[in-house]
């Protein structure tokens, strides 16, 4: 019979995770329990992802902010600290700001505007046109912010994360400037002591503060990357991809997280003798039309993942072989036509027009976006996601 459902994304719902629990046996326990229970079969190619947050949980890598402030004050001296680049966030940043000015004697934040690094806007673009500000050239202070654009609102969360961030510092005992700048070099006119809290472009803003007389500059990457006290700890991101805990405390991103997927691989092919590809994911990449968010607040999509999932997908656009190559054809003429070319097609098709309009990304990007759209971020309680079909195609 000719199957007639293509790719299948579940989110499966497991106990709640806390620190000490033994992951990988929840996870195989949890996938075999749907399948002793009729829920699906373990088929060829099939994907585990579990989300990051509860394996950092598991793990106990967690750090208070009093372990940060340590940190910062080690490595960058306890006087008057920068912050370049922060994203708009109280579970992402917040916690992250607190342990700094906790640190410091000052801390001088740098915004970038209209919006942060993941998309978060703090004005909107026509008003820059209104006012004739450039954002590739006008530092301005936060009493030429709020006189030319008012107080800030977040459009989702009604936050004005300005003086959210403004406040915060100071509720630490430390003295806040916050400035607005799209060029990191500015904040040596402030401070030679600086953490880049950019993500993905912090190896360039690093350079550029250097470059600019900064004489210590260091990323998220670089604080807790080892204990502190006792502390957890990610050698790889320090800081990057941390979240709120609770009000004084951090929850990492996980660490080993290829050692546990290449564990869980291992125990379901032990108990079933099937080998199932496994993932760890956290933030999606995708945008919203709305809010203009980019999401992926992680520093990558999957810090771990077993050998099938390396490499991008090599597809044929079955929209441009039916328009274009059998434009001619109809019913099962056309059918058996694009079966035929895809049974045939080359195993590597970058450049090839008739892969014009498919996604040249990588597949753990893509899978752990399906599984952060599949779990959500709130109440669903699926922090495991199987899927199913995903490596299919037309001729399956």
């Amino acid at each position: 019979m000719e199957r007639r459902i293509g790719t299948i994304s579940r989110g499966l719902r497991g106990p709640i995770i806390k620190e000490g629990d033994d992951l990988t046996k929840i996870v195989v326990d949890t996938l075999l329990e749907c399948v002793d229970k009729g829920d699906f079969e373990i088929g060829q190619k099939d994907v585990l992802a579990v989300t990051e947050s509860i394996l950092a949980r598991a793990q106990s890598n967690y750090a208070t902010t009093d372990q940060l402030a340590e940190d910062v004050r080690a490595k960058l001296g306890g006087e008057t600290v920068g912050v370049v680049f922060p994203i708009l966030s109280r579970n992402r940043f917040a916690i992250c700001l607190r342990g700094i000015a906790k640190g410091a004697k000052k801390v001088v934040v740098m915004l970038s505007y209209p919006s942060d690094e993941v998309g978060n806007h703090i004005l909107d673009l026509d008003l820059l046109d209104e006012k004739g500000v450039n954002p590739y050239t006008d530092l301005l202070t936060q009493a030429e912010f709020e006189n030319l654009f008012g107080k800030s609102k977040h459009t989702f969360t009604d936050i004005d994360y300005v003086n959210y961030y403004k406040e915060l510092i100071e509720e630490e005992g430390a003295e806040a400037e916050i400035i607005f700048s799209n060029n990191p070099r500015k904040i040596v006119d402030y401070t030679d002591k600086v953490i880049c809290a950019d993500i993905h472009t912090r190896t360039r803003t690093k350079r550029l503060i250097k470059e600019a007389g900064g004489k210590v500059v260091i990323g998220m990457d670089e604080l807790l990357n080892a204990p502190v006290n006792g502390s957890g700890y990610n050698p790889e991101y320090g800081i990057l991809g941390s979240n709120k805990a609770t009000e004084n405390t951090i929850k990492l991103f996980p660490v080993n997280a290829q050692e546990f997927v290449e564990g869980v691989q291992a125990e379901i092919k032990k108990r079933t003798g099937k080998v199932v590809e496994v993932m760890v994911y956290g933030d999606g990449a995708f945008k919203d039309p709305v809010g203009k968010i980019w999401e992926l607040a992680d520093p990558v999509v999957s810090p771990g993942f077993t050998s099938g999932l390396v490499g991008q997908p090599n597809e044929l656009k079955l929209k441009y072989l039916a328009d274009n190559d059998f434009a001619e054809l109809r019913g099962d003429e056309l059918k058996a036509a694009i079966e035929t070319a895809i049974k045939e097609k080359d195993a590597n098709l970058v450049g090839q027009m008739a892969t014009e309009g498919t996604t040249p990304r990588r597949l753990t990007d893509l899978l752990g976006s399906l599984c952060d759209l599949t779990s959500g971020s709130g109440d669903k309680g699926t922090p495991f996601i199987y899927i199913q079909g995903y490596f299919d195609n037309y001729t399956d």
